[in-house]
């Protein structure tokens, strides 16, 4: 429960970045969002908190848990994947895979990523859940643990289901897209237009669904989607100087549509909205008092580099401003949080950072307290007679 409390504030307090921008851009579609990968900042959204089905968008998870499955050393891209009856049965994209064969993993996740291929995907599964069913309990799981509090899957492919709900949002989209786009392999398999891979006793070609990799530039991913009952989807990303974006159409009537959507979306975002780092890892704020401390007054340190998306021409309206905890006491150990430093515009919270200590601090004897307070009472009694 306050885990998906915590989510919803967080969805709650990116919204507000939405709202410090202003909405002077619009789109007609069922559902939008754009974010900026690196700080998660929205840039826009339309109906991105609403339920829908996301089709092969789906599949963005089923690459994350694989590649993160990679990264842990389970697996690697060399590893013979077993094909079973239920993999080899699935419609819609794929690459006819045949039961009782074995395929590298490397080319079942090319499969996926490039052709968007229903039977690789429910094989990478099944390799790695043990049961299929068992892969879709870790896709909620992971889902849940990325704050995506409005989704949930009933399979590995986002093809339509006849049991049980199948529904994700455009927001928790570019939440798991987040996650997946650190993972460099896939981006440059996302880049190919047309590859091979070699399967038992003939070459399977893989054509991209995602033409717009061959035109919108920056763009190296991600995932398109279509059935009848989720139109158009599209989770696109792409790149430009230093400033990365997010974005996700669902529900198009057309694959045009789809494309002409999203190049107006990342292009707003790319041409309306400029990034920059405004505090640096390590930058210092004085004066932090800690009352009873042995050591009353303190300096923190900002935890780590903070990029911040912004209006272009808008800079001056940034705001600095420091919140510290309000338990805070000692003893205090270095590298303790002890607050955050907010970049505000308009009185919306665009980004913050941690704030960090420098130093270790003892709390002062009791002595020392007493002696403290009544120096303090004493100080008060004299102003109020000075008055």
């Amino acid at each position: 429960m306050k885990k998906a409390l915590l989510a919803i504030l967080l969805v709650l307090c990116t919204f507000l970045t939405v709202a410090a921008y202003g909405q002077d851009f619009d789109l007609d579609i069922r559902a939008a969002i754009l974010v900026e990968a690196e700080t998660g900042q929205v840039l826009y959204e339309k109906n991105s908190a609403e339920t829908l089905p996301p089709a092969s968008i789906t599949k963005i998870m089923t690459l994350l848990i694989a590649m993160e499955e990679i990264e842990k050393g389970n697996l690697s891209l060399d590893s013979e994947i077993s094909i079973s009856k239920y993999a080899e049965s699935m419609g819609g994209s794929q690459i006819y895979l045949a039961a009782g064969t074995r395929i590298k993993l490397e080319d079942l996740l090319k499969a996926v990523t490039i052709a968007s291929a229903n039977d690789a995907s429910v094989a990478i599964a099944e390799a790695i859940g043990g049961t299929y069913s068992n892969f879709i309990r870790l896709m909620n799981k992971r889902a849940e643990e990325l704050g995506m509090v409005n989704t949930h899957f009933a399979n590995s492919t986002g093809l339509p289901v006849e049991h049980g709900e199948h529904y994700t949002t455009a927001y928790d989209i570019t939440l798991m897209s987040r996650e997946l786009i650190k993972y460099e392999k896939v981006l440059e398999w996302a880049s190919i237009w047309v590859d091979y891979v070699q399967l038992p006793g003939r070459e399977a070609m893989l054509v991209n669904t995602n033409k717009m990799i061959n035109y919108y530039p920056g763009m190296d991913g991600l995932k398109t989607g279509h059935t009848s009952e989720a139109g158009y989807c599209l989770a696109a990303t792409a790149k430009r100087d230093n400033m990365r974006l997010i974005s996700v159409i669902m529900g198009a009537e057309t694959e045009k549509r789809r494309e002409e959507l999203t190049a107006r979306l990342l292009d707003y975002g790319f041409n309306a909205f400029e990034k920059e780092l405004i505090l640096r890892k390590g930058e210092q704020v004085h004066n932090i008092e800690v009352p009873d401390g042995k050591k009353t007054v303190t300096t923190a340190e900002v935890a780590e580099d903070l990029y911040v998306v912004y209006k272009r021409g808008a800079k001056g309206t940034l705001q600095k401003e420091i919140v510290l905890r309000e338990d805070l006491k000692a003893p205090i150990e270095k590298g303790e949080v002890l607050g955050q430093e907010l970049i505000v515009q308009d009185g919306e919270i665009l980004a913050q950072v941690d704030l960090v200590a420098v130093e270790n601090i003892e709390k002062a004897n009791i002595f020392t307290r007493l002696w403290r307070a009544f120096v303090n009472w004493v100080g008060q009694l004299l102003k109020g007679i000075l008055k």
